[in-house]
């Protein structure tokens, strides 16, 4: 694999990758508990699971989807991973503390997730989505943190047919107790947890010239969340 830099307008880092090569890894065992204390973190401050997509063949690690039912009070489904943080991400100088991290995910309540749904692409990309930034670190040897971008693709193309954004970025979930935004795992590891927010190119693009600062002033303007909504108004585009 190798890996090039350049940076963007703002001066943040842009890192571009080439197909992996390192060989296939059986991911390690006897992560239960670990398991089990990111399970209880979240139903404390989220909901009980109601199902788990497993994965049947894992690469490196093994990556989980777990799917909280919407609710009265959450009238959405949460998806979250279990895996991303059974190892340590390779993270730069001053990233210290952040080398776990699980990810999620905010679905409206109609959305299509039986498992025939998921068959239809325009169903699957957001497992598709937490899979493949789950394990991306491991492949890679890099990081995901917050506010880090990734486009769909080189160029951009949208997420499914049934939207125009065409890449994510990473943010803490605003939906939550900040309580949940991290959770110490008593043995001097520390897991973040980040929601996946799709963006529309011109919101990709503002980030890269002027950094996170104003893209965020204009998510907070608009109101937008980690609750994901397809045809939401194009922050970058004058009403």
């Amino acid at each position: 694999m190798s890996k090039s830099t350049e940076y963007s307008e703002s001066g943040n880092t842009i890192y571009r990758y080439s197909d992996r090569q390192n060989e296939w890894r059986p991911p390690a065992h006897g992560e239960e508990k670990w398991i089990e204390k990111i399970e209880d973190h979240v139903r404390q401050h989220i909901g009980e699971v109601e199902s788990v997509f497993h994965e049947i063949l894992s690469d490196v690690v093994h990556i989980d989807v777990h799917v909280i039912n919407p609710t009265p009070e959450r009238n959405y489904y949460t998806l979250f991973t279990t895996g991303m943080s059974f190892l340590p991400m390779n993270t730069p100088e001053g990233a210290e503390g952040y080398e776990y991290a699980e990810l999620m995910i905010c679905l409206p309540p109609d959305w299509p997730i039986s498992q025939e749904d998921l068959q239809n692409p325009d169903h699957y990309w957001p497992i598709k989505w937490l899979k493949m930034l789950a394990r991306f670190p491991h492949d890679y040897d890099t990081w995901l943190g917050w506010e880090h971008t990734m486009p769909n693709g080189d160029p951009a193309e949208p997420l499914s047919q049934q939207t125009e954004m065409s890449g994510i970025i990473l943010l803490p979930p605003l939906e939550v107790d900040e309580d949940f935004l991290s959770l110490d795992m008593e043995d001097g590891r520390t897991v973040h947890f980040y929601s996946i927010i799709p963006l529309y190119s011109e919101e990709m693009e503002l980030k890269l010239k002027h950094g996170s600062d104003p893209l965020l002033d204009k998510f907070e303007e608009y109101g937008i969340n980690e609750i994901i909504d397809l045809n939401r108004h194009n922050t970058c585009i004058a009403e």
